[in-house]
């Protein structure tokens, strides 16, 4: 019996739940154990909270990749060569025949501490992609045009995210973007700029309620839509597809200028319905 197909929101709605289970079960575990944490650190050092977007993520790319697609997903086989720093663990790789096709980082932004945290995902975040787009700017990422690079942060939607803050800079005065701007504000305009400044192919923001299991959330802006970091990456590898099979010789793609092929990605597997943990191993 086939899994049932779930839309595009049905699907991202049951991961924002898992986020949050994942977090309160992480945060058990250490409570269980006799550790504590500061914070809400406990409810993360699992590594496992972002694994539902993952999974969405990692089935767009085996849909839409050419034959031969590797999707990789574990520790040991996400990591990069970097050009300031050796190496660079990412959370999701997509590779074919040798070239790097994908890499995507996931992130999220919690309380309480959203002052420091949101400056800890600011600096990951353009450190990360400085230093990829060199590295693969001095060829050491394979051949090929570059690759598309993916970022989401998901925002606990509580009242300290979402209220002004202060900007202070005693010397010269701060972007007028910034003033007054509430931390879900700081990180949509930081995926909008990176973007803008070409660091990352697309960046996506979520923000989503305090502890919720009914999977609400909201995008903060189009430009920074997760549909929109799906629909891009889907497109790309989806044009790499098309590609591998005009050089095969298999099929003639006819493409009308100006227009993408189409991308048929916005249904998902119901995981849930056969009590699956994930996607792939790899």
């Amino acid at each position: 019996m086939k899994n049932k197909r779930l839309t595009f929101e049905e699907r991202l709605g049951r991961a924002v739940t898992a986020f949050w289970r994942d977090r309160a079960r992480a945060a058990e575990k250490q409570q269980r154990g006799g550790r504590k944490s500061d914070g809400n650190r406990g409810a993360v050092t699992g590594g496992k909270t972002m694994d539902s977007f993952r999974d969405m993520i990692a089935e767009v790319a085996i849909r839409c990749g050419p034959t031969g697609t590797k999707v990789h997903r574990k520790k040991s086989l996400v990591i990069l060569p970097g050009y300031f720093r050796p190496t660079k663990q990412w959370d999701l790789l997509v590779e074919h025949e040798g070239r790097l096709l994908a890499a995507l980082e996931l992130k999220s932004l919690c309380g309480p501490s959203f002052g420091n945290n949101a400056n800890n995902r600011c600096e990951e975040a353009l450190g990360s992609a400085v230093d990829l787009r060199k590295a693969q700017s001095e060829g050491m990422l394979g051949e090929g045009e570059a690759p598309y690079v993916g970022y989401l942060i998901l925002v606990e939607d509580a009242e300290k995210s979402s209220k002004p803050v202060s900007t202070p800079s005693p010397h010269f005065p701060a972007d007028r973007a910034f003033v007054k701007a509430s931390y879900q504000d700081r990180m949509r305009l930081l995926c909008e700029r990176m973007v803008q400044q070409q660091l990352y192919s697309c960046a996506a923001v979520l923000s989503t309620p305090t502890r919720s299991l009914t999977g609400n959330y909201k995008d903060l802006s189009s430009l920074t839509s997760f549909r929109r970091l799906i629909t891009q990456l889907a497109a790309k590898l989806k044009s790499e597809s098309d590609l591998q099979t005009n050089s095969d010789g298999v099929e003639e793609v006819q493409l009308e200028y100006g227009r993408p092929s189409p991308v048929a990605w916005d249904s998902f597997d119901d995981l849930a319905a056969e009590g699956e943990p994930g996607l792939f191993s790899g």
